[in-house]
């Protein structure tokens, strides 16, 4: 469990906490192992340890690559990620409708808030992948936008 290194009156002492179970601790002390009777009972912490997964990115981009494109160059096809986890309220447009910069394409409740999840380039949605009251996770994709 834990390794401590204790000097008592000079003398120095490798002391490992094997287990600790109620009231007995059972530990070794330079190599020779004890089981030593503590008159206090010792109390478990109440509080659980909160361990965080790892959140996804929300862009498709590297570091390494650009971020944007010319404004002359072709532009492709581009995937709209979820920015947060939430529920799916309303999507605004259908397969095959044209879209510019800016326009509102999905809602999406997160925390008991409405957020507005726009277009971030020109083009026709190509494929819409939730519908309505479905349950993403931040960096799922929600819709493709095409050329």
């Amino acid at each position: 469990m834990k390794k401590f290194k204790l000097t008592i009156r000079g003398n120095q002492y490798d002391v490992e906490i094997l287990n600790v179970e109620d009231n007995i601790i059972q530990l070794e002390v330079n190599g020779t192992p004890y089981n030593v009777e503590v008159d206090k009972q010792l109390e478990k912490i109440k509080t659980p340890k909160l361990v965080r997964s790892v959140a996804v990115p929300s862009n498709e981009s590297t570091t390494a690559a650009p971020r944007t494109s010319s404004p002359t160059a072709p532009k492709g096809t581009g995937a709209i990620k979820s920015p947060l986890p939430g529920t799916i309220i309303d999507i605004h447009v259908r397969v095959g409708d044209r879209v510019k910069v800016g326009q509102k394409l999905i809602t999406l409740e997160a925390m008991k808030m409405e957020n507005s999840i726009d277009a971030d380039k020109d083009g026709e949605i190509a494929e819409i992948r939730v519908g309505k009251n479905d349950a993403v996770m931040e960096g799922d994709i929600l819709m493709i936008i095409g050329e």
